[in-house]
């Protein structure tokens, strides 16, 4: 079920007036509506890979009991089992294909050849997610900064919360658990806000990254047929698209918490308006970025030894990143990119030259960071290694045969206008309130009413899956 659908169009409705006409003070009882919910939300996929998530929410609810109560040497190894069980579980449904793929190609490249086997395994939507967010729960219970809880419903609910089950935000369990655990109460401040949250998010999906996927898609896939101005254009493109996606459904899984009283994390900040890679990861996918430093970038020095460490560190962290997105070598280069320029940005603003900065400097480094940003989105978007390099190799030919006019011509005027003009919009958007909360309800009334209109008549037509739900 996607939030982008008839389905979740009728579902939210009938879950929301269940949950507050019939539990309005029962929070065991809205626990349990959570987790129905849930359950119909994410088995409206493949009701078949319920039992994963209910798997990773047994074991790590015991464990997490087992970690508390242990002495030190126990919670180690309850932890390892917590670890070795679900980093087990996500590894063989998302690389164990990958991984004997790579095998037999690096045999074969020193003369080696041997009989394959691969599994039609289908990987179950979200389980990146999820099972990173039990994770936080065994490692925060295992450093101090977390007692268990003993309600188990409340602890499913929290690890199978619809809204942010199968794309994010990653939320810590020090967070959201509590919100479980306390009473809610219907606010009518909220559920508008709620919806300004949601409609927004749909306005981004639909309107700008959707009908920039029809650009983004067409040239990728035919990469070979475009000239250099095409082939960056269609790149650009696909930052915006992804970021529109992305950020689209955190917005529309934050709307959604709101409708039931509970706060989600902020997911993104405005991301390339960074002045460095480091200040981008701060700024994008907050709460997965915050998840590797806290439980690897820290646990493995950070930096706190020596540079060549740190650096090192910083590599492992955006290599391990990358490979967390996918079963590719694209994700895992990525990454790298990431990470070099990272360390790059790192070694330089150790220079006392380069904290003396105006506002040219400013503006200098956010173009630098957008272009090595979209750089990196080439390999990401890309099906395979090959294909990256020979998508680069086609811009570098600096090939202008044909003019922007000529492009509109070839993927049609009004689709690359409508283009241009939500993603004038979504900067326009930036000088709204960064909460979408307005000082009175009927300005928010109206904000509602004119994004949905704009989305009625700019949208594309169809469902569309966010790009995230493959991770």
């Amino acid at each position: 079920m996607f939030f982008n659908s008839v389905e979740f169009l009728l579902f939210l409705p009938i879950v929301f007036v269940t949950y507050w006409f019939f539990f309005p003070k029962n929070v065991s009882g809205q626990n349990i509506i959570i987790l129905f919910a849930s359950y119909v939300f994410y088995g409206w996929w493949d009701w078949r890979f319920l039992s994963l998530i209910i798997f990773s929410t047994c074991l790590d609810f015991f464990l997490g009991i087992k970690i508390h109560s242990s002495k030190f040497s126990n919670k180690k190894f309850y932890l390892i089992i917590s670890i070795v069980c679900n980093l087990g579980i996500l590894g063989f449904f998302k690389y164990f294909n990958f991984f004997i793929s790579s095998l037999q190609k690096s045999f074969l490249a020193i003369g080696y050849t041997f009989d394959s086997w691969s599994l039609s395994i289908i990987l179950p939507v979200g389980i990146s997610f999820y099972t990173f967010q039990t994770l936080s729960y065994s490692f925060d219970i295992f450093n101090n900064n977390l007692k268990p809880t003993k309600d188990f419903i409340s602890y499913s609910a929290f690890v199978s919360f619809f809204p942010q089950l199968v794309a994010g935000p990653i939320e810590r369990a020090k967070n959201l658990l509590p919100q479980f655990l306390n009473k809610r109460y219907f606010h009518s401040t909220n559920a508008i806000n709620g919806c300004s949250l949601i409609v927004y998010g749909l306005f981004k999906k639909v309107v700008i990254a959707d009908r920039l996927a029809i650009y983004v898609n067409s040239v990728f896939n035919d990469y070979y047929s475009y000239n250099s101005i095409s082939l960056t254009l269609a790149v650009v493109f696909f930052a915006i698209q992804i970021y529109c996606d992305f950020s689209g459904y955190s917005l529309i899984a934050r709307g959604t918490a709101k409708l039931f009283g509970f706060e989600l994390m902020v997911n993104f900040n405005r991301p390339y308006f960074s002045q460095s890679i480091t200040e981008f990861w701060r700024r994008w996918h907050i709460s997965l970025s915050t998840w590797f430093r806290d439980y690897l970038y820290i646990p493995v020095g950070g930096n706190r030894i020596s540079k060549k460490r740190t650096y090192i560190n910083i590599m492992l962290v955006f290599v391990v990143s990358g490979l967390w997105h996918g079963a590719n070598w694209t994700f895992i280069f990525w990454g790298f990119i990431h990470g070099f320029f990272a360390i790059v940005f790192l070694m330089f603003s150790n220079n006392s030259k380069m904290k003396n900065k105006n506002r040219f400097r400013k503006y200098l480094n956010i173009l630098f960071v957008f272009i090595i940003v979209n750089f990196a989105w080439i390999f990401f978007r890309s099906e395979n290694i090959t294909h990256a390099f020979k998508y680069v190799y086609h811009i570098l030919q600096f090939d202008f045969s044909y003019n922007l006019v000529e492009i509109c011509a070839e993927k049609g005027p009004l689709n690359l206008f409508i283009s241009l003009l939500s993603i004038f919009l979504l900067y326009l958007s930036y000088l709204l309130p960064k909460s979408l909360i307005f000082d009175k309800p009927l300005k928010t009334v109206i904000f509602n009413v004119v994004v949905l209109l704009l989305i009625l008549v700019l949208g594309v037509n169809g469902e569309p899956e966010f790009i995230y739900f493959q991770f």
